[in-house]
Protein backbone atom coordinates (compact mmCIF):
# COMPACT_ATOMS: atom_id res chain seq x y z
CA UNK A 1 0.00 0.00 0.00
CA UNK A 2 1.38 3.40 -0.98
CA UNK A 3 1.30 6.07 1.69
CA UNK A 4 -0.53 9.27 0.73
CA UNK A 5 1.87 12.20 1.00
CA UNK A 6 0.90 15.74 1.95
CA UNK A 7 2.42 18.51 -0.14
CA UNK A 8 3.23 21.44 2.09
CA UNK A 9 4.07 24.73 0.34
CA UNK A 10 6.00 25.97 3.39
CA UNK A 11 9.69 26.39 2.55
CA UNK A 12 12.61 27.71 4.55
CA UNK A 13 14.60 30.02 2.27
CA UNK A 14 17.87 29.45 4.07
CA UNK A 15 20.08 26.74 2.67
CA UNK A 16 20.92 25.41 6.13
CA UNK A 17 23.94 23.25 6.66
CA UNK A 18 22.89 20.52 9.04
CA UNK A 19 25.07 18.01 10.83
CA UNK A 20 24.26 14.45 11.78
CA UNK A 21 23.46 15.63 15.30
CA UNK A 22 20.59 17.75 13.97
CA UNK A 23 22.25 21.09 14.72
CA UNK A 24 22.81 23.74 12.07
CA UNK A 25 26.08 25.66 12.05
CA UNK A 26 23.99 28.77 12.69
CA UNK A 27 22.28 27.24 15.72
CA UNK A 28 24.33 29.18 18.23
CA UNK A 29 25.91 32.57 18.41
CA UNK A 30 28.95 30.89 19.92
CA UNK A 31 31.57 29.18 17.83
CA UNK A 32 30.88 25.45 17.58
CA UNK A 33 34.33 24.76 19.04
CA UNK A 34 33.33 26.67 22.15
CA UNK A 35 30.01 24.90 22.69
CA UNK A 36 30.31 21.77 24.76
CA UNK A 37 27.97 18.93 23.89
CA UNK A 38 25.49 18.16 26.67
CA UNK A 39 26.30 14.50 26.07
CA UNK A 40 30.04 15.05 26.40
CA UNK A 41 31.60 12.84 29.05
CA UNK A 42 35.01 13.73 30.42
CA UNK A 43 36.87 10.43 30.65
CA UNK A 44 40.15 10.50 32.57
CA UNK A 45 42.70 8.27 30.88
CA UNK A 46 44.67 7.17 33.94
CA UNK A 47 48.04 5.80 32.99
CA UNK A 48 47.86 3.67 29.88
CA UNK A 49 44.24 2.50 30.23
CA UNK A 50 42.97 1.52 26.82
CA UNK A 51 39.94 3.24 25.35
CA UNK A 52 37.16 0.68 24.96
CA UNK A 53 34.12 0.56 22.70
CA UNK A 54 32.05 1.15 25.85
CA UNK A 55 34.00 4.35 26.55
CA UNK A 56 33.33 5.55 23.01
CA UNK A 57 29.64 4.64 23.10
CA UNK A 58 29.18 6.55 26.35
CA UNK A 59 31.07 9.60 25.13
CA UNK A 60 29.17 9.86 21.85
CA UNK A 61 25.82 8.46 23.07
CA UNK A 62 25.98 5.61 20.56
CA UNK A 63 23.77 2.50 20.54
CA UNK A 64 25.31 -0.50 22.28
CA UNK A 65 25.26 -2.63 19.11
CA UNK A 66 27.22 -0.14 16.97
CA UNK A 67 30.01 -1.55 14.82
CA UNK A 68 33.10 0.58 15.39
CA UNK A 69 35.24 0.75 12.20
CA UNK A 70 38.40 -1.37 12.21
CA UNK A 71 41.36 0.51 13.65
CA UNK A 72 39.27 3.41 14.96
CA UNK A 73 39.85 2.67 18.65
CA UNK A 74 43.59 2.24 18.04
CA UNK A 75 43.63 5.63 16.34
CA UNK A 76 41.86 7.20 19.32
CA UNK A 77 44.35 5.60 21.67
CA UNK A 78 47.15 7.55 19.97
CA UNK A 79 45.25 10.80 20.55
CA UNK A 80 44.09 9.93 24.07
CA UNK A 81 44.99 13.34 25.58
CA UNK A 82 42.23 14.97 23.49
CA UNK A 83 39.88 12.12 24.41
CA UNK A 84 40.15 13.26 28.03
CA UNK A 85 38.77 16.73 27.23
CA UNK A 86 35.08 17.76 27.16
CA UNK A 87 33.64 17.32 23.68
CA UNK A 88 32.81 20.32 21.49
CA UNK A 89 29.99 20.18 18.93
CA UNK A 90 32.43 20.22 16.03
CA UNK A 91 34.58 17.47 17.56
CA UNK A 92 31.53 15.31 18.16
CA UNK A 93 30.44 15.75 14.54
CA UNK A 94 33.89 14.82 13.31
CA UNK A 95 33.92 11.68 15.46
CA UNK A 96 30.46 10.63 14.31
CA UNK A 97 31.44 11.21 10.69
CA UNK A 98 34.56 9.05 11.03
CA UNK A 99 32.43 6.22 12.41
CA UNK A 100 30.02 6.54 9.49
CA UNK A 101 27.17 8.75 10.64
CA UNK A 102 25.93 11.44 8.28
CA UNK A 103 26.97 9.46 5.19
CA UNK A 104 24.67 7.98 2.55
CA UNK A 105 27.00 5.02 1.97
CA UNK A 106 26.37 3.88 5.55
CA UNK A 107 22.82 2.83 4.62
CA UNK A 108 21.59 0.33 2.04
CA UNK A 109 18.29 1.22 0.35
CA UNK A 110 15.84 -1.65 0.08
CA UNK A 111 12.16 -1.09 -0.79
CA UNK A 112 10.45 2.20 -1.59
CA UNK A 113 7.65 2.74 0.93
CA UNK A 114 6.08 6.03 -0.13
CA UNK A 115 6.66 9.05 -2.38
CA UNK A 116 5.46 12.62 -2.59
CA UNK A 117 6.40 16.01 -3.97
CA UNK A 118 9.06 16.72 -1.35
CA UNK A 119 9.97 13.35 0.16
CA UNK A 120 10.43 9.67 -0.59
CA UNK A 121 10.59 7.04 2.13
CA UNK A 122 12.67 3.87 1.75
CA UNK A 123 13.10 0.81 3.87
CA UNK A 124 16.84 0.43 4.45
CA UNK A 125 19.53 -1.27 6.45
CA UNK A 126 22.31 0.32 8.51
CA UNK A 127 25.82 -1.00 7.94
CA UNK A 128 26.71 0.25 11.42
CA UNK A 129 24.24 -1.98 13.28
CA UNK A 130 22.79 -4.28 10.58
CA UNK A 131 19.34 -3.14 11.77
CA UNK A 132 16.48 -2.08 9.50
CA UNK A 133 15.88 1.66 9.23
CA UNK A 134 13.44 3.99 7.49
CA UNK A 135 15.10 6.54 5.20
CA UNK A 136 13.06 9.70 4.67
CA UNK A 137 14.73 11.40 1.70
CA UNK A 138 13.72 15.04 1.29
CA UNK A 139 14.61 16.67 -2.01
CA UNK A 140 16.18 20.11 -1.75
CA UNK A 141 15.64 22.94 -4.20
CA UNK A 142 18.85 24.91 -4.74
CA UNK A 143 17.32 28.34 -4.19
CA UNK A 144 14.81 27.37 -1.52
CA UNK A 145 16.66 24.99 0.79
CA UNK A 146 14.89 22.50 3.07
CA UNK A 147 11.12 22.54 3.66
CA UNK A 148 10.34 24.05 7.06
CA UNK A 149 8.46 20.90 8.07
CA UNK A 150 11.71 18.93 7.74
CA UNK A 151 13.69 21.40 9.83
CA UNK A 152 10.91 21.48 12.41
CA UNK A 153 10.80 17.68 12.57
CA UNK A 154 14.56 17.44 13.02
CA UNK A 155 14.77 20.16 15.65
CA UNK A 156 12.04 18.57 17.74
CA UNK A 157 12.85 14.88 17.35
CA UNK A 158 16.53 15.22 18.24
CA UNK A 159 15.41 16.32 21.73
CA UNK A 160 12.52 13.86 22.16
CA UNK A 161 13.82 10.57 23.57
CA UNK A 162 11.03 8.28 24.71
CA UNK A 163 9.98 4.66 24.32
CA UNK A 164 6.75 5.79 22.61
CA UNK A 165 8.26 8.30 20.19
CA UNK A 166 9.98 7.21 16.98
CA UNK A 167 13.77 7.54 17.22
CA UNK A 168 15.70 9.72 14.79
CA UNK A 169 19.01 7.89 14.35
CA UNK A 170 20.87 10.02 11.84
CA UNK A 171 20.69 13.01 9.49
CA UNK A 172 22.44 13.09 6.12
CA UNK A 173 22.75 16.44 4.37
CA UNK A 174 23.93 16.70 0.76
CA UNK A 175 23.51 19.39 -1.88
CA UNK A 176 20.52 17.55 -3.35
CA UNK A 177 18.76 16.01 -0.38
CA UNK A 178 18.24 15.86 3.36
CA UNK A 179 17.79 12.26 4.56
CA UNK A 180 16.35 11.51 7.99
CA UNK A 181 17.17 8.03 9.29
CA UNK A 182 14.51 6.63 11.62
CA UNK A 183 14.14 3.38 13.45
CA UNK A 184 12.08 0.96 11.38
CA UNK A 185 8.66 -0.19 12.55
CA UNK A 186 6.56 -2.79 10.79
CA UNK A 187 3.36 -0.87 10.16
CA UNK A 188 1.17 1.99 11.28
CA UNK A 189 -2.02 1.75 13.34
CA UNK A 190 -4.22 2.13 10.24
CA UNK A 191 -2.53 -0.85 8.60
CA UNK A 192 -2.72 -2.80 11.86
CA UNK A 193 -6.48 -2.20 12.03
CA UNK A 194 -6.89 -3.16 8.36
CA UNK A 195 -5.04 -6.44 9.00
CA UNK A 196 -7.38 -7.14 11.90
CA UNK A 197 -10.47 -6.56 9.81
CA UNK A 198 -11.01 -3.55 12.10
CA UNK A 199 -11.87 -5.86 15.02
CA UNK A 200 -9.21 -5.36 17.68
CA UNK A 201 -8.99 -7.10 21.03
CA UNK A 202 -10.23 -4.63 23.65
CA UNK A 203 -7.11 -5.44 25.70
CA UNK A 204 -4.98 -4.36 22.74
CA UNK A 205 -7.03 -1.16 22.36
CA UNK A 206 -6.22 -0.37 25.98
CA UNK A 207 -2.49 -1.09 25.54
CA UNK A 208 -2.23 0.98 22.36
CA UNK A 209 -4.15 3.90 23.89
CA UNK A 210 -1.96 3.89 26.99
CA UNK A 211 1.16 4.07 24.81
CA UNK A 212 -0.28 6.97 22.81
CA UNK A 213 -0.93 8.81 26.07
CA UNK A 214 2.57 7.99 27.39
CA UNK A 215 4.22 9.51 24.34
CA UNK A 216 1.91 12.53 24.31
CA UNK A 217 2.32 13.21 28.04
CA UNK A 218 6.09 13.31 27.48
CA UNK A 219 5.68 15.75 24.56
CA UNK A 220 3.22 17.94 26.41
CA UNK A 221 5.45 18.18 29.49
CA UNK A 222 8.01 19.66 27.11
CA UNK A 223 5.42 22.01 25.58
CA UNK A 224 5.51 20.19 22.23
CA UNK A 225 2.20 19.92 20.34
CA UNK A 226 2.04 17.12 17.77
CA UNK A 227 -0.87 18.68 15.81
CA UNK A 228 -1.34 15.76 13.41
CA UNK A 229 -2.44 12.73 15.40
CA UNK A 230 -4.07 10.06 13.26
CA UNK A 231 -3.68 6.28 12.89
CA UNK A 232 -1.26 6.71 9.97
CA UNK A 233 1.16 8.63 12.22
CA UNK A 234 1.22 5.99 14.96
CA UNK A 235 3.77 3.26 14.19
CA UNK A 236 3.73 -0.26 15.64
CA UNK A 237 6.51 -2.86 15.70
CA UNK A 238 6.27 -6.63 15.91
CA UNK A 239 6.31 -6.47 19.72
CA UNK A 240 3.26 -4.23 19.86
CA UNK A 241 5.20 -1.13 20.85
CA UNK A 242 3.44 1.97 19.52
CA UNK A 243 5.35 5.16 18.74
CA UNK A 244 4.30 8.68 17.76
CA UNK A 245 5.75 9.65 14.39
CA UNK A 246 5.70 12.40 11.77
CA UNK A 247 6.39 15.60 13.70
CA UNK A 248 6.34 17.74 10.55
CA UNK A 249 3.39 19.77 11.84
CA UNK A 250 4.48 19.75 15.48
CA UNK A 251 5.26 22.98 17.31
CA UNK A 252 7.06 23.85 20.50
CA UNK A 253 4.79 26.04 22.62
CA UNK A 254 7.16 27.72 25.03
CA UNK A 255 5.14 30.92 25.47
CA UNK A 256 1.47 31.80 24.89
CA UNK A 257 0.85 32.90 21.32
CA UNK A 258 -2.01 33.66 18.98
CA UNK A 259 -0.02 33.02 15.83
CA UNK A 260 -0.66 29.29 15.39
CA UNK A 261 -2.28 28.10 12.19
CA UNK A 262 -5.74 26.56 12.24
CA UNK A 263 -4.84 24.60 9.09
CA UNK A 264 -3.51 21.72 11.16
CA UNK A 265 -4.61 18.21 12.04
CA UNK A 266 -6.17 15.93 9.44
CA UNK A 267 -9.88 16.82 9.11
CA UNK A 268 -11.32 13.70 10.79
CA UNK A 269 -9.22 14.28 13.93
CA UNK A 270 -9.43 18.10 14.12
CA UNK A 271 -11.21 19.55 17.19
CA UNK A 272 -14.31 21.73 16.73
CA UNK A 273 -12.67 24.89 18.10
CA UNK A 274 -9.96 24.66 15.42
CA UNK A 275 -12.56 23.75 12.75
CA UNK A 276 -14.32 27.01 13.66
CA UNK A 277 -11.14 29.00 13.11
CA UNK A 278 -9.50 29.15 16.53
CA UNK A 279 -5.73 29.58 16.49
CA UNK A 280 -5.43 29.96 20.26
CA UNK A 281 -4.77 26.44 21.42
CA UNK A 282 -2.38 24.43 23.51
CA UNK A 283 -1.81 20.75 24.26
CA UNK A 284 -5.57 20.11 24.25
CA UNK A 285 -5.53 20.20 20.44
CA UNK A 286 -4.00 16.71 20.52
CA UNK A 287 -6.46 15.28 23.05
CA UNK A 288 -9.49 15.53 20.75
CA UNK A 289 -7.57 13.43 18.20
CA UNK A 290 -6.78 10.88 20.93
CA UNK A 291 -10.52 10.51 21.54
CA UNK A 292 -11.22 9.99 17.84
CA UNK A 293 -8.48 7.36 17.58
CA UNK A 294 -9.67 5.63 20.76
CA UNK A 295 -13.17 5.32 19.30
CA UNK A 296 -11.82 4.12 15.94
CA UNK A 297 -9.86 1.31 17.60
CA UNK A 298 -12.83 0.26 19.74
CA UNK A 299 -15.59 0.56 17.12
CA UNK A 300 -13.64 -0.37 13.98
CA UNK A 301 -14.61 2.75 12.05
CA UNK A 302 -13.73 6.47 12.09
CA UNK A 303 -15.76 8.60 14.48
CA UNK A 304 -16.19 11.75 12.37
CA UNK A 305 -15.27 10.98 8.71
CA UNK A 306 -16.26 14.36 7.27
CA UNK A 307 -15.53 15.44 3.70
CA UNK A 308 -15.46 19.21 4.37
CA UNK A 309 -15.15 21.43 7.43
CA UNK A 310 -18.92 21.99 7.49
CA UNK A 311 -19.62 18.26 7.07
CA UNK A 312 -17.15 17.47 9.86
CA UNK A 313 -18.91 19.88 12.22
CA UNK A 314 -22.31 18.41 11.34
CA UNK A 315 -21.07 14.91 12.21
CA UNK A 316 -19.65 16.12 15.54
CA UNK A 317 -22.79 18.05 16.52
CA UNK A 318 -25.08 15.21 15.40
CA UNK A 319 -23.42 12.89 17.94
CA UNK A 320 -22.47 15.25 20.77
CA UNK A 321 -25.31 17.74 20.34
CA UNK A 322 -25.19 21.21 18.80
CA UNK A 323 -23.25 23.35 21.29
CA UNK A 324 -24.96 26.08 23.27
CA UNK A 325 -23.69 28.72 25.66
CA UNK A 326 -24.23 26.20 28.45
CA UNK A 327 -22.11 23.47 26.85
CA UNK A 328 -19.60 25.79 25.16
CA UNK A 329 -19.49 29.36 26.54
CA UNK A 330 -18.80 31.88 23.79
CA UNK A 331 -19.77 29.64 20.87
CA UNK A 332 -22.79 31.74 19.89
CA UNK A 333 -20.56 34.75 19.24
CA UNK A 334 -18.22 32.88 16.88
CA UNK A 335 -18.64 34.23 13.34
CA UNK A 336 -17.94 30.84 11.74
CA UNK A 337 -20.49 29.10 13.97
CA UNK A 338 -23.16 31.69 13.21
CA UNK A 339 -22.52 31.52 9.46
CA UNK A 340 -23.24 27.79 9.22
CA UNK A 341 -26.71 27.94 10.89
CA UNK A 342 -26.51 24.41 12.30
CA UNK A 343 -29.69 22.50 13.22
CA UNK A 344 -30.23 21.92 16.94
CA UNK A 345 -29.04 18.33 17.23
CA UNK A 346 -29.60 16.44 20.50
CA UNK A 347 -26.82 14.54 22.26
CA UNK A 348 -26.78 10.80 21.53
CA UNK A 349 -25.63 8.13 24.04
CA UNK A 350 -22.08 7.27 23.06
CA UNK A 351 -22.44 3.68 24.26
CA UNK A 352 -24.87 3.06 21.37
CA UNK A 353 -22.05 3.79 18.94
CA UNK A 354 -19.24 1.99 20.78
CA UNK A 355 -20.94 -0.98 22.50
CA UNK A 356 -17.65 -2.81 23.10
CA UNK A 357 -16.45 -0.11 25.50
CA UNK A 358 -17.17 -0.58 29.20
CA UNK A 359 -18.38 2.24 31.45
CA UNK A 360 -14.83 3.34 32.32
CA UNK A 361 -13.95 3.39 28.62
CA UNK A 362 -16.97 5.51 27.68
CA UNK A 363 -16.22 7.95 30.51
CA UNK A 364 -12.63 8.29 29.32
CA UNK A 365 -13.70 8.77 25.71
CA UNK A 366 -16.12 11.53 26.69
CA UNK A 367 -13.37 13.27 28.68
CA UNK A 368 -11.44 13.78 25.43
CA UNK A 369 -14.43 14.94 23.35
CA UNK A 370 -15.17 18.19 25.19
CA UNK A 371 -16.18 21.26 23.19
CA UNK A 372 -14.26 23.59 25.50
CA UNK A 373 -10.62 22.71 24.91
CA UNK A 374 -9.56 23.57 28.47
CA UNK A 375 -11.97 20.91 29.80
CA UNK A 376 -10.41 18.06 27.79
CA UNK A 377 -8.51 15.64 30.01
CA UNK A 378 -4.73 15.82 29.72
CA UNK A 379 -2.65 12.83 28.62
CA UNK A 380 -0.98 12.60 32.00
CA UNK A 381 -4.29 12.58 33.88
CA UNK A 382 -5.87 10.14 31.44
CA UNK A 383 -3.24 7.47 32.16
CA UNK A 384 -4.38 7.47 35.80
CA UNK A 385 -8.05 6.78 35.05
CA UNK A 386 -9.85 3.58 36.14
CA UNK A 387 -9.95 2.34 32.53
CA UNK A 388 -6.24 1.47 32.78
CA UNK A 389 -6.41 -0.13 36.23
CA UNK A 390 -5.81 -3.62 34.77
CA UNK A 391 -2.38 -2.54 33.48
CA UNK A 392 -1.20 -2.11 37.07
CA UNK A 393 0.44 0.76 38.92
CA UNK A 394 3.91 -0.13 37.61
CA UNK A 395 2.85 1.07 34.16
CA UNK A 396 2.74 4.62 35.54
CA UNK A 397 6.20 4.42 37.12
CA UNK A 398 8.19 3.25 34.09
CA UNK A 399 11.23 5.32 33.11
CA UNK A 400 10.68 7.33 29.93
CA UNK A 401 12.94 5.16 27.77
CA UNK A 402 11.56 1.80 28.97
CA UNK A 403 8.93 -0.11 26.98
CA UNK A 404 5.54 -0.89 28.50
CA UNK A 405 6.11 -4.49 27.45
CA UNK A 406 8.88 -4.95 30.00
CA UNK A 407 5.99 -5.52 32.43
CA UNK A 408 4.88 -9.17 32.52
CA UNK A 409 1.30 -8.12 33.18
CA UNK A 410 1.18 -6.26 29.84
CA UNK A 411 0.70 -8.63 26.91
CA UNK A 412 -1.11 -8.30 23.60
CA UNK A 413 -3.98 -10.67 22.93
CA UNK A 414 -4.93 -12.24 19.66
CA UNK A 415 -7.16 -9.84 17.71
CA UNK A 416 -10.49 -11.48 16.78
CA UNK A 417 -10.33 -10.30 13.19
CA UNK A 418 -6.65 -11.02 12.51
CA UNK A 419 -6.16 -12.83 9.21
CA UNK A 420 -3.08 -14.85 10.09
CA UNK A 421 -2.83 -17.77 12.50
CA UNK A 422 0.76 -16.80 13.28
CA UNK A 423 0.05 -13.80 15.51
CA UNK A 424 0.55 -13.31 18.37
CA UNK A 425 1.85 -16.74 19.30
CA UNK A 426 4.89 -16.74 17.00
CA UNK A 427 5.23 -12.98 16.73
CA UNK A 428 5.06 -13.07 12.92
CA UNK A 429 3.21 -10.39 11.05
CA UNK A 430 2.13 -9.93 7.47
CA UNK A 431 4.79 -8.22 5.29
CA UNK A 432 5.34 -4.60 6.37
CA UNK A 433 4.27 -1.96 3.90
CA UNK A 434 5.45 1.34 5.30
CA UNK A 435 7.13 2.53 8.45
CA UNK A 436 7.20 6.30 8.54
CA UNK A 437 5.10 8.89 6.78
CA UNK A 438 6.50 10.78 3.82
CA UNK A 439 4.58 13.89 4.84
CA UNK A 440 6.31 17.05 3.79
Amino acid sequence: MTRQVNNSPNIVHENMKMGSDGESDQASGTSSDEVQSPTGVCLRNRGNRRISAEDLNKRLSLPADIRIPDGYLEKLQLTSPSFDQPLSRRSRRASLSEIGFGKLETYIKLDKLGEGTYATVFKGRSKLTDNLVALKEIRLEHEEGAPCTAIREVSLLKDLKHANIVTLHDIIHTDKSLTLVFEYLDKDLKQYMDDCGNILSMQNVKIFLFQILRGLAYCHRRKVLHRDLKPQNLLINDRGELKLADFGLARAKSVPTKTYSNEVVTLWYRPPDVLLGSSEYSTQIDMWGVGCIFYEMAAGRPLFPGSTVEDELHLIFRLLGTPTEDTWPGVSSMDEFKSYKFPKYKTQPLINHAPRLDTDGVDLLLSFLKYESKKRMSADEAMRQPYFRSLGLRALALPENISLFTLKEVQLQRDPGYRSSNFPESGEWSPPRVSVSATM
